[in-house]
């Protein structure tokens, strides 16, 4: 896909996701998902901005998506599988497996993700580190 300017566009970030996140979007789910660590976190420490953004964000959605398939390069890793990993088994380090990075992952199963914290610097980092072991298969 391209835009108006001829750049390359890659479905990098599910729409649907987004929604189904969304649905928890008070808390900032989406907004991890879509890049936005900070504004996330405002949402999760001010329960999406007292319920206003997260009903706003159910319209923004489709531009979220947009700009993080901007934002990320696409490839073998899939960010969708990621994040489900990071969401529901963060403490036991799949997603870190799936990366290809099996000793954090090893540290994270062992450690409850680090007792937590190495999860939550997941949330905020995990699109950069998918985007950056995207961009190195496509240079190998």
């Amino acid at each position: 896909m391209t835009d108006n300017n001829d750049r390359t566009v890659t479905d990098t970030h599910s729409l649907l996701v987004g929604y189904l996140l969304w649905i928890f979007g008070f808390l900032g789910a989406h907004r991890f998902y879509f890049g936005r660590p900070i504004s996330g976190t405002v949402y999760l420490f001010t329960l999406g901005l007292l319920g206003i953004g997260w009903l706003v964000d159910l319209f923004l959605m489709p531009r979220l998506e947009r700009q993080a398939d901007y934002s990320y390069a696409a490839g073998p890793i899939n960010y969708t599988v990621v994040w489900i990993l990071l969401v529901f088994l963060g403490l036991l380090g799949l997603h870190r497996f799936y990366l290809g990075k099996p000793w954090t992952g090893l540290l994270y199963l062992l450690t409850c993700g680090v007792f937590l914290l190495g999860v939550i610097y997941d949330w905020w980092t995990i699109n950069d580190q998918i985007s950056e072991e995207n961009l190195h298969y496509q240079a190998v």
